[in-house]
């Protein structure tokens, strides 16, 4: 697959990281910013490389896939021109 054009971010997505960085903050505020640029980064190569990650097991559809962090789960979705970020949970977690 060629080299995409965008990264799109769902509200979902968006809505769990800041979930995520105010639990985190709650400890070490600092830590909780870095946390989630790390996501970010963590994700930035899938512009390169989209179907980077593996499948996500409940869905078992080749256009819906996964990127591993930490203890977290950042699923998205890729077509053609950009790859949409679905939601990013905790890993141990299924998706419904």
């Amino acid at each position: 697959m060629a080299k995409l054009e965008k990264i799109i971010l769902s509200i979902k997505s968006v809505e769990n990281p800041e979930d995520i960085s105010i639990y985190i903050s709650k400890n070490s505020p600092l830590y909780a910013h870095v946390f989630i640029q790390k996501i970010i980064k963590s994700v930035a190569g899938l512009i390169e490389y989209p179907l980077s990650g593996r499948v996500v097991p409940e869905f078992n559809d080749e256009n819906i896939r996964e990127v591993i962090f930490h203890n977290y789960r950042i699923v998205n979705r890729v077509n053609r021109i950009n790859v949409k970020i679905i939601n990013v949970i905790l890993r141990a977690r299924l998706i419904n």
